[in-house]
Protein backbone atom coordinates (compact mmCIF):
# COMPACT_ATOMS: atom_id res chain seq x y z
CA UNK A 1 0.00 0.00 0.00
CA UNK A 2 1.37 3.39 -0.96
CA UNK A 3 1.51 6.27 1.50
CA UNK A 4 -1.17 8.07 -0.51
CA UNK A 5 -3.44 5.04 -0.26
CA UNK A 6 -2.80 4.92 3.50
CA UNK A 7 -3.83 8.58 3.80
CA UNK A 8 -7.08 7.84 1.97
CA UNK A 9 -7.69 4.89 4.26
CA UNK A 10 -7.10 6.98 7.38
CA UNK A 11 -9.25 9.80 6.03
CA UNK A 12 -12.22 7.48 5.96
CA UNK A 13 -11.85 6.98 9.73
CA UNK A 14 -11.76 10.68 10.67
CA UNK A 15 -14.99 11.90 12.26
CA UNK A 16 -16.84 14.64 10.37
CA UNK A 17 -16.33 16.97 13.34
CA UNK A 18 -12.56 16.94 12.71
CA UNK A 19 -12.47 17.12 8.91
CA UNK A 20 -12.13 20.93 8.94
CA UNK A 21 -8.84 20.58 10.83
CA UNK A 22 -7.52 18.32 8.10
CA UNK A 23 -8.64 20.68 5.35
CA UNK A 24 -6.70 23.57 6.91
CA UNK A 25 -3.63 21.43 7.45
CA UNK A 26 -3.64 19.99 3.95
CA UNK A 27 -4.16 23.42 2.42
CA UNK A 28 -1.07 24.57 4.29
CA UNK A 29 0.91 21.67 2.89
CA UNK A 30 -0.03 22.53 -0.67
CA UNK A 31 1.51 26.01 -0.54
CA UNK A 32 4.69 25.83 -2.58
CA UNK A 33 6.13 29.27 -1.92
CA UNK A 34 6.05 30.53 1.61
CA UNK A 35 5.72 34.27 1.93
CA UNK A 36 8.99 36.12 2.26
CA UNK A 37 9.02 38.88 4.91
CA UNK A 38 9.20 42.41 3.52
CA UNK A 39 11.84 44.95 4.57
CA UNK A 40 9.68 46.39 7.39
CA UNK A 41 9.17 42.94 8.88
CA UNK A 42 12.87 42.11 8.57
CA UNK A 43 13.73 45.40 10.31
CA UNK A 44 11.32 44.55 13.13
CA UNK A 45 12.94 41.11 13.51
CA UNK A 46 16.35 42.77 13.69
CA UNK A 47 15.13 45.29 16.26
CA UNK A 48 13.67 42.49 18.37
CA UNK A 49 16.91 40.50 18.19
CA UNK A 50 18.88 43.57 19.26
CA UNK A 51 16.50 44.18 22.17
CA UNK A 52 16.95 40.59 23.33
CA UNK A 53 20.73 40.81 23.02
CA UNK A 54 20.89 44.13 24.92
CA UNK A 55 18.29 43.28 27.55
CA UNK A 56 16.23 46.33 26.58
CA UNK A 57 12.55 46.57 25.88
CA UNK A 58 9.64 45.54 28.01
CA UNK A 59 8.61 41.96 28.69
CA UNK A 60 5.04 40.88 29.27
CA UNK A 61 3.73 37.88 31.15
CA UNK A 62 0.17 38.28 29.90
CA UNK A 63 -1.69 39.76 26.97
CA UNK A 64 -3.84 42.05 29.13
CA UNK A 65 -0.83 44.18 30.08
CA UNK A 66 0.51 44.10 26.52
CA UNK A 67 -2.75 45.36 25.01
CA UNK A 68 -3.11 47.98 27.73
CA UNK A 69 0.30 49.39 26.78
CA UNK A 70 -0.59 49.30 23.08
CA UNK A 71 -3.65 51.48 23.75
CA UNK A 72 -1.54 54.22 25.34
Amino acid sequence: MSERERVYQLLDTVPDSKISYLIGYIQGLTVENEEIPNSDTLAAFKEGDEMLANGTGKRYTNTTDLFADLED
